[in-house]
């Protein structure tokens, strides 16, 4: 079987590295908020081009406490993605406010400018851009809409490490954004791991304090806070990791492009479209058929294994039915969900997997 994904070749690789700071933890004897976990910090804020990283537990938690941070609470809307994971519209909902989905570009997926304006109401307090399967959202237009109607934007940068929009870096632009570190991710620890990164003191300080039980010093607690802390063997693999993850994003994009460029003449299925302006670190890679389940169960009888990303939306998940959104209402979110299917890619895939992929789509359709 041809996996989704694996990470073996990577940590192949990186054995000798992920070793020596595994014995650099364990002799610390210092295992919570310690000197891996500063350090990790430091690294991505300047990798990234934040003057602030906040390490947290997980992706989850980043949104949560940067939404926080913003003070957004009961009574308050957020705009989201229409069809992003639960994740993004989960951050929302744990901080009492109302997730308000708007629908995305049909081409790249990713959350469609033009459509926001008339989402807006005077409950609007944010927006979140999710930078969909690692392709950066139109920043430029939507930082546009946040200054002209006053909201503030939080991004959610899970799936796009590395990626930029104009040359600047995805988790740069809103006033807090965050970012997840689950070990499928382009930078993926070995465990749940995530953060957040800003410029304001003011919200590094909120998260800092917010995610350590709302306290700065020990037993004295200044707000009602969270256990939600990078773990410390987490930031230490993670710091070993960043050191690659320009290297492993470049060899996303070439096997990217080898997907692109052997499945142009495929009419059947519509391919990954990246917009002018924005790059695409290849988290994903995402590819729409009306007959996807088909195409899906043909590879699997020839032993490759893909997935879906995402099989229901969130207005239609169980979670969010007394939101009294109906089946029908976002239609493009429910046609990615019947349509979309995402194929192998990660570092150390080889040549030979890529064509056995390739050869397999092109039988499917009656292609050579």
């Amino acid at each position: 079987m041809l996996p989704f994904f694996s990470s073996k070749t990577v940590h192949d690789t990186l054995n000798a590295e992920i070793q020596v700071a595994w014995q650099r933890f364990y002799a610390s004897n210092y295992y919570v908020l310690g000197t891996e976990v500063k350090a990790f910090e430091a690294d991505y804020a300047s990798w990234i081009g934040a003057k602030h990283c906040i390490g947290v537990a997980n992706g989850l938690d980043a949104l949560h406490i940067s939404l926080r941070a913003l003070g957004i609470g009961p009574g308050d809307e957020v705009i989201v993605p229409s069809n992003t994971y639960i994740a993004s519209w989960l951050g929302v909902s744990q901080t009492g406010a109302k997730p308000v989905p708007v629908e995305p570009d049909s081409r790249s997926w990713n959350l469609d400018p033009r459509r926001i304006e008339a989402a807006i109401t005077p409950q609007t307090k944010a927006i979140m851009p999710v930078h969909l399967y690692g392709q950066a959202c139109e920043m430029g237009s939507i930082m546009e809409l946040a200054q002209k109607h006053g909201f503030k934007v939080v991004e959610d940068n899970a799936q796009a490490h590395g990626a930029t929009w104009n040359g600047q870096k995805t988790g740069t632009f809103g006033q807090i954004n965050a970012h997840s570190f689950y070990p499928t991710k382009n930078l993926g620890a070995l465990g749940d791991a995530g953060a957040v990164t800003c410029n304001e003191e003011d919200f590094a300080d909120f998260a800092h304090t917010f995610r350590n039980y709302g306290s700065k010093v020990r037993y004295y607690n200044e707000m009602q806070g969270t256990n939600s802390r990078l773990d410390e063997l987490q930031a230490a693999i993670l710091r070993v990791k960043l050191r690659y993850l320009h290297q492993w994003n470049e060899e996303r994009s070439m096997l990217a492009q080898r997907y692109l460029d052997a499945l142009a003449d495929l009419d059947a299925i519509q391919l990954p479209h990246c917009q002018e302006g924005a790059t695409h670190v290849w988290h994903l890679f995402v590819i729409t058929t009306p007959k996807r389940d088909a195409l899906q169960a043909f590879l699997a009888q020839k032993g490759i294994q893909t997935l879906i990303h995402y099989p229901l939306p969130p207005h239609l998940q169980k979670a969010y039915q007394d939101v009294g959104y109906q089946k029908g209402q976002f239609p493009l979110a429910e046609k990615m969900a019947t349509e979309c299917l995402s194929l192998p890619l990660f570092p150390g895939m080889d040549a030979a997997h890529q064509a056995q992929v390739i050869e397999g789509i092109k039988a499917f359709f009656g292609q050579k």
